[in-house]
């Protein structure tokens, strides 16, 4: 009995200990550290971002059908280190990214773009007692970070040059600004670019001018901070022109005249002629049919091809940026 009542006090005295420890002790401590292997697991605290992400570019970077036909399946190894890459934490900003060979089908998710090698995660803010337990890392915000992929073809190197980089102009205040324009808000993770037809729209500007008995069609760079189109080879800017249909008339076929695109490498005889950052190019309709009244358009390509390269229908194979009515 005696050793019975002994254990009990015991009992009690640790079940008190433990009680007064919950109440006092302190609460600066760290949460325990979690193993991320997967951008589901980000999803609970941060809905907002995952929603976009998931709807991003980012996100279909290795599913996405007109990759999957460029890169032939991705027999060219070299396109996945920037489609599925590993944390780029790893290899540092303005470095190569390595490919991963797992969970390819998330493309670049937020473990890519945010895992550190300790294992926590690149934030704006610290927070040890998050579940995540974010440590501020400035790279993020870093031209050098976007470049480890988005420089393959000087994308970079054009904003380097642009009035942009001197006012301090960098590739999130484009592509990542601030939700609603509140910083408390934090960053729109859709990463717009390309793929996205208002983001397009608003990088050029399409207007002209007559010259003579002719038209002058200028394209201005107005708002991408690097060339247009940029980034990818695949795509194309594409001019087109028809003649202005009269009354109770069908308008005409397009008439492509001009082309903005810089070739791949095995392509021979094709100059690239990318719309330069805050160029203002002037290109003559020459054709002796487009004297008179003319519908010019301007059309956005991912894919540089048309399925029927002599008669290509652009409304239905590529996005319409701009259209203008000249007339004399």
């Amino acid at each position: 009995m005696r050793g019975l009542r002994a254990t009990a006090g015991l009992v009690l005295v640790a079940v008190t200990i433990w009680v007064l420890t919950l109440i006092f002790a302190p609460t600066g401590g760290e949460a325990s550290a979690q193993t991320f292997t997967s951008s589901l697991q980000c999803m609970d605290c941060h809905a907002e971002v995952y929603a976009e992400w998931e709807g991003s570019s980012h996100a279909g970077s290795w599913v996405n059908p007109d990759v999957r036909a460029l890169s032939n399946d991705f027999s060219n190894t070299d396109c996945i280190d920037c489609h599925a890459p590993r944390p780029i934490f790893e290899t540092g900003g303005g470095k190569r990214v390595l490919p991963r060979s797992s969970r390819r089908n998330e493309g670049v998710d937020c473990i890519a773009c945010h895992l550190l090698p300790d294992g926590h995660i690149a934030g704006t803010f610290d927070d040890s007692r998050a579940a995540c337990r974010p440590v501020a890392k400035v790279d993020l915000t870093r031209e050098e970070y976007c470049a480890v992929c988005h420089d393959q073809h000087q994308t970079v190197q054009q904003w380097r040059g642009s009035r942009y980089a001197e006012q301090g102009i960098g590739c999130i205040e484009c592509h990542m600004p601030y939700r609603d324009g509140d910083p408390g808000r934090g960053r729109d993770h859709r990463c717009l670019g390309g793929h996205d037809l208002d983001t397009v729209k608003s990088a050029v500007a399409l207007r002209g001018r007559r010259d003579g008995d002719r038209w002058v069609v200028e394209v201005e760079n107005v708002g991408a901070g690097h060339s247009f189109p940029t980034d990818e080879r695949s795509r194309a800017a594409d001019l087109f022109w028809r003649p202005l249909a009269g009354a109770g008339e069908e308008p005409g076929p397009w008439q492509q005249f001009y082309r903005f695109r810089s070739p791949y490498r095995h392509e021979v005889g094709i100059v690239d002629n990318l719309l330069l950052v805050h160029e203002t190019r002037a290109i003559p309709l020459e054709d002796e049919g487009a004297r008179g009244a003319v519908e010019v358009a301007l059309f956005y390509k991912l894919s540089p091809y048309y399925e029927d390269p002599e008669r290509p229908d652009p409304e239905r194979e590529a996005r319409l940026v701009h259209r203008v009515e000249l007339v004399p």
